[in-house]
């Protein structure tokens, strides 16, 4: 019988999140510390709106797109929080941001084309533009600039295929985020290179002293942006699987034929639930998501403070819900340090490995979970790293 597996498919590797969390799932009293979820309950007046829509049977595909009022509030909230202006025409709704990705690079990607991945990032980034057809290219950002691209990294990568980057900031799982400035910086090597950025903002509205910045709102970006965003972090709605992609119609009208064929619409019942995110969350001044975001700032500041303190050298995370320490002081790389805390402590955190070119000497730790979990669980790695060598 003839090998049916695509050559392209077999040989990427599997996500290297999950390997972790299989084993998790049947081991007793473990804490993970890995999942990119929140802790939070999706806001009751948010879960109602999706009850209440399947109680009055509306329970049909949607137009495409999505629902129009729905898009028309997505264009509204962009606008009022970060200046960036969209028709509700140039908005598809998507099945959770992760559709947003594979669906845009499927768009734009034509075999041969080269897509800057800055790393370490998300684990999905670079397989969907192979997946796409195209070819993903590591940019290795580091430490001492914060984990972002910089002019000088574009340039090295660039190439004459060189046709788009993704921009995940704020970053997962560094923290990592970009000011207006530092998007000014590569904004010039962006234009001089013709080149299309797709921003990734799902956690956009978790950064923390300071307001996000959209690089689709800085002059002569937005005809060559497709901004990508979701209610998943922000609302609490991981489950619902609602997310966005926002560009001008030329782009979007791609975006759209792709949904077309492989989605048809986002779930119904979930659109009316993010309708009634925005709509409450603008009658409350997003009071709801500040409550959040004040919660992981407490807990990320109390973890940032406790790896520091057990030599654990940690980046100081200014966005998104993760924080990345470095393992290397313990002479473990991350991944025999995720294993080995695993099995003596039944803690799980994700290798830096994981998530590409830079973080090998790291873990990725999820603070999207309760202050006595966060607290139990550091009381472990601090038990593991006292025994040392006997683990």
């Amino acid at each position: 019988m003839r090998d049916f597996v695509s050559k392209r498919i077999r040989e990427i590797a599997p996500s290297g999140i999950r390997k972790f969390f299989d084993i998790v799932s049947e081991m007793k009293d473990a804490i993970s510390l890995g999942v990119g979820e929140p802790d939070f309950g999706t806001p009751w007046e948010i879960s109602e709106a999706g009850i209440r829509s399947v109680q009055r049977g509306f329970t049909h595909y949607t137009s495409n797109k999505g629902m129009p009022k729905l898009r028309e509030e997505i264009a509204r909230y962009l606008a009022s929080r970060y200046r960036v202006h969209y028709d509700k025409e140039e908005i598809v709704v998507t099945v959770g941001a992760s559709e947003a990705i594979d669906i845009t690079l499927r768009a734009v990607c034509d075999p041969g084309d080269e897509v800057l991945v800055p790393m370490p990032s998300y684990v999905s980034y670079a397989p969907c533009v192979t997946m796409a057809g195209g070819t993903p290219v590591g940019v290795e950002c580091r430490e001492e600039n914060g984990f972002i691209v910089t002019p000088d990294l574009l340039k090295k990568a660039i190439t004459p295929k060189t046709k788009a980057i993704i921009l995940p900031y704020p970053n997962n799982p560094t923290g990592g985020i970009m000011t207006r400035a530092q998007l000014e910086d590569i904004r010039q090597t962006i234009l001089e290179n013709d080149l299309l950025v797709i921003s990734d903002e799902i956690y956009s509205e978790l950064t923390y002293g300071g307001k996000h910045v959209s690089i689709a709102s800085l002059e002569g970006m937005r005809e060559r942006t497709v901004l990508l965003n979701g209610f998943s972090k922000a609302f609490a709605m991981t489950g619902w699987r609602i997310g966005y992609a926002c560009a001008p119609r030329e782009i979007l009208d791609q975006i759209l034929k792709v949904h077309q064929f492989t989605i048809m619409c986002a779930p119904t019942m979930a659109q009316h639930a993010a309708l009634a995110a925005l709509e409450t969350g603008r009658e409350s001044n997003y009071e709801a998501v500040e409550e959040m975001r004040a919660e992981y700032d407490c807990r990320r500041r109390y973890l940032l403070h406790e790896f520091n303190a057990m030599g654990l050298k940690c980046f100081e995370a200014k966005g998104a819900f993760y924080l990345f320490p470095s393992v290397a002081s313990t002479g473990m790389n991350g991944d025999e340090f995720a294993s080995a805390l695993l099995k003596a402590q039944k803690v799980a955190v994700v290798p830096g490995s994981a998530f590409g070119k830079g973080g090998e000497n790291n873990i990725r730790v999820s603070y999207a979970y309760s202050l006595d979990e966060l607290e139990k669980a550091i009381e472990r790695i601090k038990k593991f790293l006292n025994i040392g060598e006997e683990v």
